[in-house]
């Protein structure tokens, strides 16, 4: 199950957006998602396809990784997109099946938003998979620095995070066991008909979950054991350093958010 998990995962190739900051990697995303939003014709569609793959193929990670990381969404995707065919009512009637019409400007939503859907999970995944999780929390945690001032605790924030990235394949693990131990027993979920492997999905629930509360307590634990101190000065044993090459990572987004407007 993990060999087909790809979130949070780091594949290590050395390319130059390898050795980024984690800082200009996070700022990129949030730019590339406002160029998503803006994006609002074919041509600047196209622009952002083009640029994505270009970024992408620099990253010397095979573009199946990227394909492979919005796979999970693909009935989310198609369910989006049957809802804005169905509900917006502008433009030509393409198609009447009985009470309900299908409209051009419903299938041109739906298509950018299917599109959009895909890029940015497919394009997002460049982050995790060339930034380590402990290189990320830090990113993380100097972008939200600033919020100090404000009170709130940016140590804890990130904190969670790189739990929560941690716990995800320690959960997929444990529900392999006792999918494993259910099949030993005559339960194999692959010979099951849809609606049992439903029912047999929502009884993993119970287990996996009372599994998830145990290791966090243990984890909770742990830490207590140890001293762990949140918000305490700590010393760092790499450093980030912001560079030329993270200036113009930066200014390759601020382009495309403004061609992408403009067209």
């Amino acid at each position: 199950m993990n060999e087909r998990l790809l979130l949070g995962r780091t594949i290590a190739t050395g390319s130059w957006v390898h050795k980024l900051d984690p800082r200009s990697k996070l700022i990129g995303m949030l730019l590339y998602a406002a160029a998503i939003l803006l994006s609002r014709s074919w041509p600047a569609m196209a622009l952002l396809a083009l640029f994505s793959v270009t970024v992408a193929a620099s990253t010397r990670i095979p573009l199946k990784y990227y394909l492979k990381a919005a796979k999970p969404l693909r009935y989310l995707m198609l369910f989006i997109f049957i809802v804005q065919l169905i509900s917006v009512k502008e433009g030509e009637v393409w198609l009447t099946l009985g009470s309900y019409s299908l409209h051009e400007e419903g299938l041109r939503l739906g298509a950018f938003a299917v599109i959009r859907t895909f890029l940015l999970v497919a394009f997002t995944a460049l982050l995790t998979f060339t930034t380590t999780p402990a290189r990320l929390n830090q990113g993380m945690e100097g972008i939200l620095s600033p919020l100090r001032f404000t009170g709130l605790s940016p140590g804890r924030f990130t904190l969670m995070v790189s739990l929560a990235l941690r716990f995800i394949p320690t959960i997929l693990d444990e529900a392999q066991i006792i999918l494993k131990a259910q099949a030993s027993r005559g339960a194999d979920l692959s010979e099951l008909p849809l609606k049992e492997k439903g029912r047999m999905l929502v009884t993993l629930l119970v287990p996996v979950i009372a599994g998830a509360f145990r290791r966090a307590q243990d984890l909770v634990y742990s830490m207590e054991a140890r001293g762990f101190q949140m918000d305490a000065l700590r010393s760092r044993y790499h450093r980030l350093r912001w560079g030329w090459a993270d200036t113009f990572f930066i200014a390759m987004f601020i382009l495309l958010g403004v061609a992408a407007a403009i067209l």
